[in-house]
């Protein structure tokens, strides 16, 4: 039965829902970043894997299946209920999650689980640390508890690049080409100030864990190697040493946020930073919204942009490239499941080619993962 859900190594779950094969040009974008179609499947193996310890495949499954129902993303619902059917019959607990009200389910730990899920999914800055106590209180261990925000913080990231590919196959034409625009800079960013903007800043702020983190001197050889491939200051960090108590899906994690961020080519990375910041600014996370703001100053040596993000990124934008850019990442981030294949003409009629498009649309769905993550496992220090 198990072996319905995870036998995938050699295949691709986006591609196969979507019907994307080589020819079909949605597909070769993908595949032009193909470090970041790899990593998101190794990502999915993992977390839908039957030798995943802390929560069974099937409370998973289950977390998926209302993830999706609650975004929502029809195709991922459809096939986490058809991996849910090959474990078993139909019974209380997949008739709430699918239909009805989780809240009411009698088993207190699946309960407890799937209320976490939904803030998590409507309303990720409620994830508050008397929301995360309820995990412990309901019998799941640290280990499981990561495994489980990370879990969801995946599928938050998953149904918006499914949707970001939706919207591309819908958009009428095609603009491959990679486009030589970006983000304009000037020659020193000689006006930089530090932002306080309606609880917002571009400050460096601490974050201090709400979980046990894993002590270095405790910690396993796998775990050290994944702290030091993960991020230089990883060692010193509390969001490193919480995550460490799953090393293998932070290793996956790593190589998602590195190839979507990082690689050469496509948007400019100053681009993908203002995405980042928006979707932080829109999901309220504060903290990574002051880590990618400080990241675009540095690249674009400019900061008007991120002061009329803070402030009201619904008419942010200094030109109209930079508009539609911002629009297009409050959307994805908001509303995934209503993305119109229009967004991405709008995109278009400003220079920004689809591979600068399918770049954005990874920056955004990251942080739909990253956000999730920081504002439900411990909270920044603020100094205001």
């Amino acid at each position: 039965m198990n072996q319905a859900v995870v036998s995938r190594s050699s295949s691709d779950l986006i591609d196969e829902l979507l019907g994307l094969t080589a020819g079909n040009p949605v597909h070769a974008l993908r595949h032009w970043r193909e470090k970041v179609a790899q990593a998101t499947q190794s990502s999915h193996d993992l977390l839908f894997s039957p030798t995943l310890e802390g929560l069974s495949l099937r409370e998973r499954l289950l977390v998926a299946l209302y993830a999706c129902r609650l975004t929502p993303a029809s195709q991922l619902a459809a096939y986490y209920r058809q991996q849910l059917a090959a474990l078993g019959p139909v019974d209380d607990a997949l008739s709430m999650v699918e239909h009805g009200d989780p809240s009411t389910l009698a088993d207190p730990r699946l309960r407890t689980i799937l209320q976490f899920t939904a803030t998590l999914i409507r309303k990720p800055v409620e994830g508050d640390k008397a929301l995360l106590m309820r995990l412990p209180a309901a019998g799941l261990s640290t280990p499981a508890i990561i495994t489980l925000a990370q879990l969801i913080a995946y599928l938050s990231y998953q149904t918006r690049v499914v949707a970001g590919l939706i919207a591309l196959g819908e958009a009428r034409g095609a603009a491959m080409a990679a486009s030589a625009a970006g983000a304009s800079a000037a020659e020193a960013l000689s006006d930089y100030t530090v932002l306080r903007v309606r609880g917002f800043t571009n400050e460096t702020l601490p974050w201090r864990a709400w979980l046990p983190t894993v002590a270095l001197d405790q910690a396993t050889s796998e775990q050290i190697a994944v702290l030091e491939e993960s991020h230089p200051k990883a060692k010193e960090s509390d969001y490193y040493l919480t995550l460490i108590h799953q090393p293998a899906i932070l290793r996956q994690r790593s190589a998602a946020f590195n190839a979507i961020m990082y690689a050469p080519g496509g948007m400019s990375r100053a681009e993908r930073e203002l995405g980042a910041t928006v979707a932080s600014r829109i999901n309220r996370c504060v903290y990574c919204a002051s880590v990618h703001a400080q990241r675009f100053e540095q690249l674009a040596r400019r900061q008007d942009v991120i002061a009329q993000v803070f402030d009201y990124p619904y008419a942010a934008g200094t030109s109209p490239r930079e508009r539609e850019i911002v629009t297009f990442s409050i959307a994805l981030t908001a509303a995934p499941g209503e993305l119109p294949g229009r967004a991405v003409e709008r995109l278009r009629e400003q220079g920004v080619s689809d591979r600068e498009i399918f770049d954005l649309i990874n920056s955004v769905a990251i942080f739909a993962w990253a956000n999730r993550l920081m504002l439900n496992l411990g909270e920044p220090d603020l100094p205001f």
